[in-house]
């Protein structure tokens, strides 16, 4: 059954979470009929979602079956439990589930689009190409999974938008769903170990290269080598396609030429630089020039939780972030250190996103994140957000820390996010940045701000 097409109501299941509420959104912004229940919702955890769904005429219902009598479609994910009393009564009245990367590969469908996948960078990179598209007049839709400030000015959560030109989405590997897509363009932006073992990432990156239509964009990451042939290829060695030359880093950016054009990257840190030539190379594919992209990267507002700067309260910076592997927490940390300089430092807190990718992170988290920390810098682990289920909880966040020490790091455990607001601002001095970290959890953009606040004289 088509969700595009589908003139009745379709129901999301798990819809607070950031995939599942951008395919929403982007249903309701066509005024099609559009449901949806998450038991975060239930819990109060995230009202301001909730009120912009409701704003967009979602109808949003409790988690306990209620909603799903009457629709003509439910929308599900691997990351919603079987069990689950919406789709239990799914089963008893024989209503239809699809799941999440089914509708998503629908609306890639057979014109005009770009995916982006890779284990680090989507949701810049995703956000970065569809602000070059709109600059260019080519009005893109979006279905991400973060939130484009650009979009939240507009009174949107930010991981949608409905537009009649090329569908711009992010594509996950995370549940081996990334082989259902097809789209014109496809990206793929480095390999890292993240959710399960890269051997079989990579087969998923070749089998998505393979179905992608006219253009496959790859980084020139040789962990990605088997995919470079007959592809357009970006990066910063001289055998790339879309070539990055004269990069100059600072703490709030960077710059680089492209093919001789000057290229301004509002946010720090090489690897922004790496997501902007990305940005460049899959817009190239559709026929944007590299100077109109560059203008449009000029512009560039940012994606909220990616090194988003909250702040400065007496010379003391607060950034927020969401990193969900090693990779992606360590370049924070640097680009962190970048705008502290050579007199602050950087006080972090990093709180894991589930008992399973804590510990299949384990190992690499205890490699990376120590050669990103001075002595002098700090690192605080939260305990570990769950938000139920039947994993084994074997794994703590005072683990994590006792073996990031062991390899000298300055980390230790965090009992609560109230430790952090009284730890943090206790020992924060002008040129210091506080960076807070972690994924899911829905209170974190919340003590983000109270970090900021508890900063106040």
């Amino acid at each position: 059954m088509s969700v595009r097409g589908e003139q009745g109501r379709v129901h999301f299941v798990g819809i607070a979470g950031t995939g599942m509420s951008a395919l929403a959104q982007h249903r309701a912004l066509a005024g099609l009929p559009t449901s949806g229940s998450d038991r975060a919702l239930d819990a109060g955890a995230v009202e301001e979602e909730r009120q912009r769904l409701i704003a967009l005429r979602v109808h949003l219902h409790p988690q306990d079956g209620s909603g799903v009598a009457g629709a003509a479609q439910i929308v599900s994910s691997t990351a919603v439990e079987a069990a689950i009393p919406d789709l239990a009564e799914a089963r008893a009245r024989d209503i239809p589930v699809v799941h999440r990367a089914d509708v998503l590969a629908e609306l890639l469908g057979d014109g005009p689009s770009v995916a982006v996948a890779g284990t680090s960078g989507k949701s810049t990179v995703t956000a970065m190409t569809f602000t070059i598209l709109e600059a260019a007049g080519r009005d893109p839709g979006l279905v991400t999974g973060g939130d484009l400030v650009s979009l939240r000015s507009r009174g949107l959560r930010g991981n949608a938008w409905r537009g009649a030109g090329p569908m711009v989405a992010e594509a996950d590997e995370s549940d081996g769903s990334l082989v259902k897509h097809r789209p014109a363009v496809g990206v793929v932006l480095n390999l890292h170990r993240d959710h399960m073992d890269p051997a079989r990432v990579l087969e998923q990156f070749r089998t998505f290269a393979a179905n992608t239509r006219d253009r496959v964009v790859v980084a020139e990451d040789e962990a990605l080598a088997s995919l470079h042939r007959g592809s357009l290829t970006f990066g910063f060695g001289a055998e790339c396609d879309i070539r990055g030359t004269e990069l100059t880093l600072n703490g709030h950016g960077s710059s680089l030429r492209v093919d001789g054009v000057p290229v301004q990257v509002p946010l720090p840190g090489a690897h922004n630089a790496s997501n902007a030539l990305a940005a460049i190379a899959a817009t190239a594919a559709l026929d944007v020039d590299i100077a109109t992209a560059a203008r449009a990267l000029g512009t560039y507002e940012g994606v909220a939780r990616r090194f988003q700067v909250l702040g400065e309260v007496n010379g003391i910076t607060v950034v927020e972030d969401c990193p969900h592997n090693p990779t992606k927490s360590a370049a924070p940390l640097r680009a962190a250190r970048a705008r502290a300089g050579s007199h602050g430092r950087v006080l972090a807190l990093f709180q894991p996103h589930g008992f399973a990718p804590a510990r299949f992170m384990r190992e690499e988290l205890a490699l990376v994140l120590p050669a990103e920390l001075r002595p002098e810098d700090r690192l605080w682990i939260a305990d570990i957000h769950y938000v139920g289920g039947t994993a084994a909880q074997d794994i703590s966040s005072a683990d994590l820390a006792t073996g990031l020490r062991d390899r000298g790091a300055p980390a230790f455990h965090l009992s609560d996010h109230e430790q952090w607001l009284h730890e943090s601002a206790a020992a924060a001095r002008p040129g210091d940045v506080l960076l807070v970290m972690g994924a899911r959890d829905p209170a974190l953009p919340r003590l983000a701000r109270q970090t900021l606040e508890a900063l106040a004289p």
